[in-house]
């Protein structure tokens, strides 16, 4: 028996264990109840916003393809030629050629003009009234006719003027004669009083007689000096240099002094002055030309004026002077009115007309100057499209000076000789590739004047003897 195998003797005793040392089981987390969709209500509130999410992404997913030159077309470029491309465009290469016409950059003498629009008045304006009453005998003149100073205009009945003379020359007459009687017997009482053969009394009465008939005979002169002067006035002549308008008597009319009307109107046209207004702060700069010398003034007509009849070219435009410039400003506009005076040798500026005025204040000496169709404006301020040798465009911004007419001034940004694009520039960005073109000037059309034949009759503007009818009917 004692061969018998025992059983394997365990390591360690297996140490009694209590219920209370036992661990704890896991403890069950409930899991929670599956949510309950969505109301159709709530499904209904919800979808516009994910719209607008979607619209959002697509446009910033636009915006991004467009700035890395996914569309457009520099999209289809091949990849050839991606390498090729000038630094930072935003183009490929492979775009096609966009045409634009460009205007160089160009070193000038630029005059600095203000326009205005003024009036032309005439040097003298005359309403010839007359200065006494009487029926008219003559009218010597011609509506329209030019005359010079002391021409005879109208002439006035005279006869109860020659009148009021001669009587007034009688009167003096017999002033002389009683004055010639009175200084004699002044003498003999001198005489006398010497002798003591008359008394002082009798002598200073005499005295006295002889001064009153002195200021009688100087009254007299007076009168006939006034009778002489309403006689001349009967000759009514005229008082400057000028043009007469339309008479507005005839004769056998009866004028008198106290009219308002007058007769006619005479103006002097040459010269004439010209009246315009500027902004006020144009001032200073007018103050300064006119303390350097003469300042011009052009009246423009040339654009306004009607082709003339015989095919020549107009003439130039009148120019003449700045005369002086008014001694306030105008509260209520804000302007200050000059007054420039012409020449007018050719009648071309007549009083009362509305003329377009030019004045030159200054002159800026060796200036660059570029064509105020290439300067765009943007957010950061002008700039322009240069061309460069490659024939693509760079976006440069520029510095501007004075902006005078259709040039401007550039201060900085531009080199003399430097292209910069004038039409085209909305299709152009950085880099964009460009084909320059030539601008297109409108071709001249001589004018062609209608011939009549001889002995046809009618206006110029009338259609020629045998022609169609305005109305295009066949010849009657």
């Amino acid at each position: 028996m004692n061969d018998l195998p025992r059983p394997p003797r365990p390591e360690a005793p297996i140490a009694a264990t209590s219920p209370a040392a036992l661990p704890a089981p896991p403890e069950v987390l409930a899991l929670p109840a599956p949510a309950a969709p969505p109301s159709p209500v709530a499904r209904r509130r919800q979808w516009p916003w994910l719209l607008v999410l979607l619209l959002l992404l697509a446009a910033g997913g636009g915006w991004y393809g467009w700035r890395q030159g996914w569309f457009g077309p520099g999209a289809s470029a091949p990849a050839g030629n991606a390498g090729a491309a000038a630094p930072g465009a935003r183009r490929g290469t492979g775009a096609p050629a966009i045409p634009v016409t460009a205007a160089a950059a160009t070193v000038e003498d630029l005059p600095i003009l203000l326009d205005a629009l003024g009036t032309v008045q005439a040097s003298n304006t005359v309403t010839v009234v007359p200065q006494v009453s009487g029926r008219i005998t003559e009218i010597l003149f011609r509506e329209g006719q030019e005359v010079k100073a002391g021409d005879v205009l109208v002439r006035i009945d005279q006869r109860s003027y020659q009148a009021a003379l001669d009587q007034a020359v009688a009167t003096r007459a017999q002033r002389q004669a009683q004055l010639a009687n009175a200084q004699r017997d002044l003498q003999r009482y001198q005489q006398l009083a010497r002798s003591s053969g008359t008394s002082q009394q009798v002598l200073d009465t005499q005295r006295s007689t002889v001064a009153q008939l002195e200021a009688q005979l100087q009254f007299d002169q007076a009168t006939i000096d006034a009778a002489q002067s309403q006689l001349d006035d009967t000759t009514i002549r005229s008082p400057i240099d000028g043009r007469v308008g339309l008479r507005q008597v005839d004769i056998g009319n009866f004028v008198q002094s106290s009219s308002t009307t007058g007769i006619v109107v005479v103006t002097q046209l040459r010269p004439v002055a010209v009246t315009f207004t500027l902004p006020q702060q144009t001032l200073p700069q007018v103050m300064q030309a006119l303390q350097a010398g003469p300042v011009p003034v052009e009246a423009r007509l040339a654009e306004a004026a009607p082709p003339r009849l015989d095919g020549n070219a107009a003439p130039p435009n009148p120019v003449g002077r700045l005369v002086t410039v008014d001694n306030q400003v105008d509260a209520t506009t804000g302007t200050i009115k000059l007054k420039a005076e012409f020449d007018n040798a050719d009648l071309r500026l007549w009083p009362g007309a509305f003329v377009n005025t030019r004045i030159q204040v200054a002159t800026l000496q060796g200036v660059v100057v570029l064509p105020l169709v290439a300067v765009q404006r943007g957010p950061q301020g002008p700039y322009a499209f240069v061309i460069k040798d490659d024939n693509t465009v760079e976006q440069r911004p520029l510095s501007l000076g004075i902006i005078a007419g259709q040039q401007a001034v550039v201060q900085r940004g531009m080199r003399p000789g430097e292209r910069a694009v004038t039409s085209g520039a909305l299709r152009l960005v950085a880099g964009s590739a460009v084909q320059v073109a030539d601008p297109v000037v409108p071709a001249a059309v001589p004018r062609q004047q209608r011939r009549r034949p001889p002995g046809a009759g009618g206006l110029p503007g009338a259609p020629p003897a045998g022609g169609p009818a305005p109305g295009g009917g066949p010849p009657s």
